[in-house]
């Protein structure tokens, strides 16, 4: 589609973005798509929403009791915090936004204990969390290793929080690139096992993988050096959720639309005040 037809789409009422799935995992924490026809800062913000407004749980408060580690009580407290926790959106609130005004209940935090002697490590699966749904997502991280005789002990408290005020409250890794095109006289260039024609000014992938392949940046460099000419088209977005595993994909996506449709109602009120 050529960005007349765009255009003219735009101002007809018809024009819709188009979502094309190349690639995702089975635990359902990754997933990469082709967003076509949607406008970069529309892409952007949503990266933005995902990254920085989606809410998730992570360790704020810890009262250290023993700690004769060979680490300092600061460096536990930062391990901790770090700690990707399962989050249930439907159970917990923001603090600031529960009817306890933040002082802390059941709606928005979640309370957890360690108590371990070595000689051995401390992993993430010793943690005892009162609420039986909120989980290390990775049980094998270490939190600390104990020498003969040496102890750790400490109560913790984890609550909801946004990327935007601490990195250990960010739901994902989100990014996107512009599709990249790819032409040597009348073919496109990929790797050997994941070929291309090209035809009619289209690109024609022979495979599901060659997305990924036309994506990777070791095959882009190659085909440069090879003198292929590379262009990228804007309107079509590769764009890339890998969450922590707080949340599924789905769950960060879905609550990151429904934050920015907040906050987009938000303005249009005040607005209307001026």
């Amino acid at each position: 589609m050529t960005p007349a037809e765009r255009r003219a789409e735009r101002e007809e009422g018809e024009y819709k973005m188009q979502i094309e799935v190349f690639d995702k995992s089975k635990d359902k924490n990754t997933i990469a798509f082709i967003w076509k026809d949607v406008p970069v800062s529309y892409a952007n913000t949503m990266r933005r929403m995902m990254t920085d407004e989606v809410p998730v749980l992570a360790i704020e408060d810890v009262e250290l009791k023993k700690n004769s580690s060979a680490l300092y009580d600061e460096m536990i407290g930062n391990r901790l915090g770090l700690l990707p926790l399962k989050t249930d959106l439907k159970t917990y609130v923001l603090p600031s936004e529960c009817s306890c005004k933040g002082e802390g209940c059941a709606k928005c935090q979640v309370k957890m204990s360690l108590k371990a002697k070595g000689p051995g490590i401390v992993y993430a699966s010793e943690l005892k969390i009162k609420d039986v749904d909120v989980k290390p997502i990775y049980t094998e991280m270490p939190i600390a290793k104990l020498l003969k005789n040496q102890e750790l002990e400490f109560d913790a408290t984890a609550c909801l929080g946004q990327g935007r005020q601490h990195a250990k409250w960010s739901a994902a890794h989100v990014y996107y690139k512009f599709m990249p095109k790819l032409k040597k006289g009348n073919e496109i260039i990929l790797c050997e096992k994941d070929k291309a024609e090209f035809k009619a000014d289209k690109i024609s992938l022979n495979k599901p993988n060659a997305i990924k392949a036309l994506l990777n940046e070791a095959n882009l460099e190659l085909t440069e050096k090879a003198g292929a000419e590379i262009t990228y088209d804007k309107n079509e977005i590769a764009f890339y959720i890998e969450s922590w595993g707080q949340l599924s994909v789905k769950e960060i996506a879905l609550r990151a639309v429904e934050i920015f449709d907040a906050q987009l109602e938000e303005f249009a009120k005040e607005i209307k005040k001026k």
